[in-house]
């Protein structure tokens, strides 16, 4: 493990420890110091601080580097479907039923195995087990996906996602006949405390906000456009649960009755943002895949 040294200056009074620390090495992401810190590896006077220390002169910082891990998730050949693709970034449509990245005990398979076969340089930022992953999508939710090529397009993406300045559009087919055209759900979510594998909407959660609207109605389900504002996890399941419009399909969060279609109606169907590179907004959308469009179908020949 590499160890730098650095003693804060006059001028570096009052900064944030990260920005201070990726301004030294430009090989340093901001993001990549972020996760230095949260493991420990950057200490100041000795002491561990969290990612918005803001300097004092003559802070003494101690950095450790780690040594860059040996990924053994192992490249696998697939038919991708690619969207897009350059030097930075690239815009995958993930099939339903696939698993975006492994996870310990299951490292085969997924999204990130197949991208690692398809292209070597992919961004390092989110550690061995998930490369050039910037965000991510449910097992059984199908659609676009953005992915970073390099340190600096990862850096650029998440940053739009902080700033909520990334396009991200979702159909989905809920239970019951929503009566009203457009909703926004605003309410926080955390874990389930009664059931740890979920999550749900509680007071101490994390500020969530899901925009939606009425694209058709049928008998018993309403077919809905919604936009994620944030993007918590399982957030669009969590949310129309918690309206009384559960998602059709859902076993975690939908009744116990609902469509036998292999995990929820949902699909991220509209993907955009700022190129990291060029600075020219792009969006891309996905069709519904056709088991999704054939169940739209049957809904409305039911009515």
């Amino acid at each position: 493990m590499e160890k730098m040294e650095h003693t804060i200056l006059e001028e570096q009074i009052g900064e944030r420890i990260d920005k201070v620390l990726s301004a030294l090495n430009k090989e340093w992401s901001r993001t990549q110091v972020q996760q230095w810190i949260k493991e420990g590896h950057v200490l100041v006077n000795e002491q561990q601080i969290k990612t918005n220390y803001k300097c004092a002169l003559n802070d003494r910082i101690e950095i450790l580097i780690p040594e860059p891990e040996e990924l053994d998730v192992v490249p696998e050949e697939m038919d991708l479907d690619i969207f897009y693709e350059d030097q930075d970034v690239l815009v995958v449509n993930k099939p339903k039923g696939m698993v975006v990245h492994p996870a310990p005990g299951h490292v085969t398979g997924t999204l990130v195995n197949g991208l690692m076969a398809h292209c070597k340089d992919l961004s390092g930022i989110n550690g061995v087990m998930r490369p050039g992953i910037v965000h991510r999508i449910d097992k059984d939710t199908s659609g676009l996906l953005m992915v970073a090529k390099n340190d600096l397009a990862h850096e650029s993406l998440v940053n739009q996602l902080v700033d909520k300045t990334v396009t991200r559009k979702y159909r989905a087919i809920v239970h019951g006949v929503i009566p009203h055209d457009y909703g926004t759900i605003d309410a926080p979510i955390a874990r389930d405390q009664k059931e740890r594998q979920s999550m749900a909407v509680t007071d101490n959660g994390k500020k969530a906000v899901t925009h939606f609207h009425v694209l058709e109605r049928f008998t018993d389900f309403t077919f809905v456009e919604c936009q994620l504002e944030t993007g918590r996890t399982h957030q669009i399941r969590v949310h129309m649960k918690y309206i009384g419009y559960p998602l059709a399909g859902d076993p975690k969060y939908g009744p116990r009755k609902t469509l036998n279609i292999g995990g929820q109606a949902l699909h991220a169907g509209i993907l955009g943002f700022v190129h990291p590179r060029s600075g020219e907004y792009m969006e891309f959308e996905a069709p519904l895949p056709p088991n999704f469009q054939k169940l739209v179908d049957q809904l409305k020949n039911n009515r």
